[in-house]
């Protein structure tokens, strides 16, 4: 499996205090050099964290990939066309949450999703569905064209440790293993950890894990290379 790391925290951190310090451009070149195969930065619609700047930046310097998450926004769909990242990963989105709170609805939105897809699908970019593990929104997923889902491991990993872990992991194997029945790669994040990680590797031919905070967290205490090297070895051994 590979690793991408979200650096919106890094952005977070710097928008408290206005300025450029952490610099999350530094902290994409820390994280490549550490492990991570990809970038992925979410450019969300109210700019809380990562900016468009940050995004013009990473799309030249990075030597790995950019993965840029986006809600169904023209003007980010605008910006995905004129970068051309490596991938995006389409999520839903509303203000007043702290973080993703859930995955995509696609079932819900099929045309809307499909027809918002469609020109970033023509024009090269990989196109990944953030989705809760749902038989419905894997099923929905398969038909818009999309190349990748992205599972939502939020209640896997709230109930990792609790007597409802092995409904939620096994909700999280079930989705995976019908949507690469459907020709759909299956990505995985939200939520993960330097422990509950570990049972990634149980489910067949993941492609990437895309881990942020629980990084970020821990490179207060350790350093961002550190923890991205520790995290890279996780994954790696769940291969």
């Amino acid at each position: 499996m590979l690793l991408g790391v979200n650096i919106d925290h890094v952005a977070t951190l710097r928008n408290a205090r206005g300025g450029n310090e952490p610099d999350p451009i530094l902290a994409a070149e820390i994280c490549e050099r550490n492990g991570a195969t990809s970038i992925t930065a979410h450019l969300r619609e109210d700019r809380r964290h990562i900016k468009d700047c940050d995004i013009l930046v990473l799309s030249k310097t990075l030597k790995t990939s950019l993965n840029l998450e986006m809600a169904m926004n023209e003007d980010i769909q605008k910006l995905a066309l004129e970068i051309k990242p490596h991938s995006i990963c389409l999520v839903p989105e509303r203000r007043q949450e702290v973080t993703t709170e859930g995955g995509l609805d696609v079932a819900y939105q099929f045309e809307k999703t499909r027809e918002f897809i469609a020109p970033l699908i023509d024009s090269g970019i990989i196109v990944s569905l953030f989705i809760d593990p749902d038989i419905k929104q894997v099923r929905a997923s398969a038909n818009t064209g999309a190349q990748f889902i992205e599972m939502h491991t939020g209640k896997y990993s709230e109930s990792f440790g609790t007597e409802n872990e092995e409904n939620e992991f096994q909700a999280l194997k079930i989705a995976a293993e019908l949507a690469q029945s459907q020709g759909l790669k299956v990505n995985a994040g939200h939520g993960l950890n330097y422990e509950n990680v570990r049972r990634m590797h149980e489910i067949k031919d993941l492609v990437e894990l895309n881990i942020g905070h629980s990084i970020i967290s821990r490179a207060v205490f350790v350093g961002l290379p550190q923890a991205v090297r520790e995290m890279s070895d996780l994954v790696k051994s769940a291969s």
